[in-house]
């Protein structure tokens, strides 16, 4: 069976549950706020389009540090929960996971969820809530894993990436959907608490980054809240291949796997880049 799918991504400002963007009837991806809205006349952006938000960074140094979300060797993909992968968004568990592949093969709601691209905007702009990130600049697929770069929206021939996310297929059918596992980091990276580590509050993070005057940002979230569990800004930071550190107090954590999130920027837009690592509650 031939299936065309077409996909819109939207920005709006209201939050919402991992219900109604995992299962929802609509057939959009989150927008800013992680719910899904209807604007009609509005496509989404493809891997080479642009949603019209301001300026992007200039192109981020070539790949030099691992990510701990490597696949293992061979080729295979470890399943999610494995304690290699961990499920960040938009499923926190993989009945949720199949819960959508019955609604997808019945209603054809959210194909979204079939989309590396598109997952990977939504996390950015819905999860996230970095509206200003709407671009994809790179592609790459292997099967069953995906790398999808996103960046600033502006015009045409600018590169570069503001983070590289990693995700997976969430189950073994064909109709998986995608799943954020971490991101591959190159001259920003979130490396304390290490992946999929048990955490509580309040939470050390650290890392490397290498720029110029820049401010670090830390975010605790989690799916099923609108808005951070902890926030904690901004820890200066800058030079080559340097240390950076910062501690961000949260409340509120109710899912098994949360998301922290290390962004940088104000040269040119608030966010800039970003990294992120999962990490567990219990």
């Amino acid at each position: 069976m031939n299936i065309r799918l077409h996909f819109r991504l939207f920005a709006t400002t209201a939050g919402i549950g991992l219900v109604l963007t995992a299962c929802g009837s609509s057939g959009s991806p989150p927008g800013a706020s992680g719910a899904p809205s209807a604007a009609p006349g509005t496509s989404a952006p493809s891997r080479s389009a642009t949603v019209s938000v301001p300026p992007s960074p200039s192109a981020i140094t070539p790949p030099g540090t691992q990510a701990p979300t490597t696949p293992a060797p061979g080729g295979s993909t470890p399943p999610l929960g494995s304690g290699r992968f961990q499920p960040m968004w938009p499923f926190t568990t993989l009945a949720e996971a199949r819960a959508w592949e019955r609604d997808f093969h019945s209603a054809g709601h959210q194909p979204w969820h079939l989309d590396p691209d598109q997952t990977a905007l939504s996390f950015t702009q819905g999860y996230l809530g970095f509206r200003e990130i709407g671009r994809v600049t790179a592609h790459t697929v292997k099967g069953r894993d995906a790398r999808i770069g996103v960046g600033l929206s502006r015009p045409a021939g600018v590169t570069g990436p503001a983070a590289l996310i990693h995700l997976v297929r969430y189950g073994t059918g064909p109709d998986a959907p995608w799943e954020v596992v971490g991101t591959d980091d190159t001259t920003f990276s979130l490396t304390v608490p290490g992946y999929g580590s048990i955490v509580r509050s309040p939470l050390l993070t650290g890392g490397r980054i290498t720029g110029v005057d820049e401010g670090i940002r830390i975010q605790v979230r989690q799916p099923s809240s609108a808005a951070p569990l902890g926030t904690s800004c901004c820890t200066p930071a800058g030079g080559n291949d340097r240390h950076w550190k910062e501690s961000a107090p949260f409340s509120g954590a109710e899912d098994p796997v949360l998301t922290i999130v290390a962004s940088t920027g104000g040269h040119i837009a608030e966010v800039e880049r970003f990294t992120v690592t999962a990490v567990r509650t219990g």
